[in-house]
């Protein structure tokens, strides 16, 4: 299932290259990208582990941008 997240805020493309790899990780990623111009994460999730793919996502990019906004698009 693809999701798409805004985060609004993001200060430099290195704190986006560290949330990128670090969404990459996460147990149920197959696949994402965060572009810092356009500040929107998209991201392959198997759809029975969205929410907490949604949800880890959030915490992650909280801890290294605490500044920037999680907004879930679609």
């Amino acid at each position: 299932m693809k999701k798409i997240v805004k985060l609004e805020g993001l200060c430099c493309a290195n704190c986006a290259a560290k949330i990128e790899e670090g969404v990459k990780k996460l147990s149920g990623v197959e696949s994402a990208s965060l572009s810092f111009m356009t500040q929107r994460l998209t991201m392959e999730v198997q759809e029975d582990k969205t929410d907490e793919v949604l949800e880890a996502a959030r915490k992650l990019a909280n801890k290294i941008e605490p500044e920037a906004e999680f907004k879930v698009v679609r």
